[in-house]
């Protein structure tokens, strides 16, 4: 659902204390404040796109927007978040663990995942990120299969003595990355998957085809779900082959799997053989301008 495509209505109530909170987030500037009597009052509802800022914001919820009802609305207290130093250590320990024992993800596990990816911001609040889960060993070789075919065609065009020279000087970044692809082939051929690393499920994350930031919300949740996954000790890494395999020939898996919508990103999981007990230092690199 694309949630600013519906249509809304906004209640402010008598308990309103006027701090103009709601005012202050709104994105749209539906919200206004009176310059007569100095109250808040709703302006232009046409351009609500349905955020929540407003409801999350106001103290005396006094505010009633309809799309979050009293019984969506949930108070918590900053003590129990992660602090600073925690959340940090998390995003330190995270790694694309690519050890799988074979053993099922726990559905609960992969819900919780997908719950995490749905709370990460989209643009305008569009909210159409869905999420299509591949459990069965049968779909799972699919994918591999779909990535070392876009492969081998777009390795037999890169070869092409007549293509090439034009290819080279206009798509050099195809034979950067030439090898890579000639490897991955090679190995599947051979009944080495390097595609999947047997891994037990495979998230695909979509969004609708005419989102035009489909790619960039799709990111965002995947960083969600990744770090989720991390916390619940669900093995994870992002499925690179699988992914540029799906843009070399598009909507080329989206029709082979029955999926309505674009898929934009592809998440690997399992449960680790190996599990990492230190993190290592990365570059951290800045400046401000």
């Amino acid at each position: 659902i694309i949630m600013h495509s519906m249509q809304f209505n906004i209640r402010i109530s008598s308990n309103c204390i006027n701090c103009i909170r709601c005012v202050a987030v709104c994105p749209s500037h539906v919200l206004v404040r009176n310059s007569a009597n100095r109250m808040v009052e709703v302006g232009s509802l046409g351009r609500c796109i349905g955020c929540g800022q407003c409801a999350a914001v106001c103290p005396t919820h006094a505010l009633h927007h309809s799309a979050y009802p009293t019984e969506k609305i949930h108070p918590f207290k900053t003590e129990d978040c992660p602090t600073s130093e925690q959340f940090l250590l998390l995003c330190k320990k995270r790694r694309s663990n690519r050890t799988f024992s074979g053993q099922p993800v726990p559905k609960e596990c992969l819900q919780k995942i997908m719950e995490a990816g749905s709370y990460a911001p989209t643009a305008h609040n569009a909210q159409d990120v869905c999420y299509k889960v591949i459990n069965s060993a049968s779909q799972l070789q699919i994918l591999s299969r779909f990535v070392a075919d876009s492969y081998k065609h777009i390795i037999h065009i890169l070869q092409n003595p007549l293509l090439k020279p034009f290819l080279r000087r206009f798509r050099p970044q195809y034979y950067d990355n030439l090898p890579s692809m000639l490897n991955v082939v090679a190995e599947y051929d051979k009944g080495n998957d390097i595609i999947l690393r047997k891994a037990r499920t495979v998230i695909l994350i979509c969004t609708d085809q005419r989102d035009f930031f489909g790619a960039t919300n799709a990111d965002l949740a995947y960083q969600n779900m990744s770090l989720m996954a991390e916390t619940l000790g669900v093995s994870q890494f992002y499925a690179g082959f699988l992914c540029s395999a799906i843009r070399l020939k598009k909507g080329g898996l989206e029709q082979l799997l029955g999926i309505e919508g674009k898929i934009h990103a592809a998440m690997a999981l399992g449960i680790p053989k190996v599990k990492f007990n230190n993190y290592v230092e990365r570059p951290f690199r800045f400046e401000f301008i």
